[in-house]
């Protein structure tokens, strides 16, 4: 260990319970519980889809196609809030990975329809299951009107522009 190391290490205090003010500070603040609760959702989802190798942003892409077969890509992209650049990546993984196929509009030779294929589905079908169990975990923890005021609380910091 570098001596820089050794002397950060070396300040930290005996008794964890010193970082309370800190810790109680942070508390205080939106962002960092929604993060924390972010990561603690995250942590849980990834968990529970592990082997079936997917991530949130996957599930959702292939949720939404399956909800909206022939969507364009732009179109799932807006719907997700995610920017082009990171749809398109998704896109290619899951199309690499023969769960959606992409066909070419007839309407509109520019646009890109998605569709899921059979693999596709059946690992939708899989991954919901996963998701209805880590759902129930977390909104177990609430009452239905708390969980309806929280739910229209985070849509209303999600419609902030």
């Amino acid at each position: 260990m570098s001596r820089s190391s050794k002397a950060k290490v070396d300040d930290l205090p005996e008794d964890l319970d010193e970082l309370t003010p800190l810790t109680e500070e942070l508390e205080g603040f939106l962002g960092y519980r929604l993060r924390r609760a972010n990561a603690a959702m995250h942590r849980h989802f990834i968990a529970a889809v592990a082997d079936l190798g997917i991530t949130q942003k996957q599930a959702a892409m292939l949720w939404l196609i399956n909800s909206n077969p022939g969507t364009a890509q732009v179109s799932a992209a807006d719907a997700l809030g995610m920017d082009r650049a990171t749809t398109m990546a998704i896109v290619d993984r899951l199309d690499e990975r023969g769960l959606l196929l992409r066909k070419q509009s007839s309407a509109d030779r520019r646009r890109q329809e998605l569709y899921l294929t059979p693999a596709g589905q059946n690992l939708l079908r899989k991954a919901k299951a996963r998701v209805a169990k880590h759902e129930e975990r977390f909104t177990s923890l609430f009452t239905a009107s708390e969980l309806k005021f929280l739910l229209e609380a985070l849509r209303k910091l999600r419609d902030v522009t």
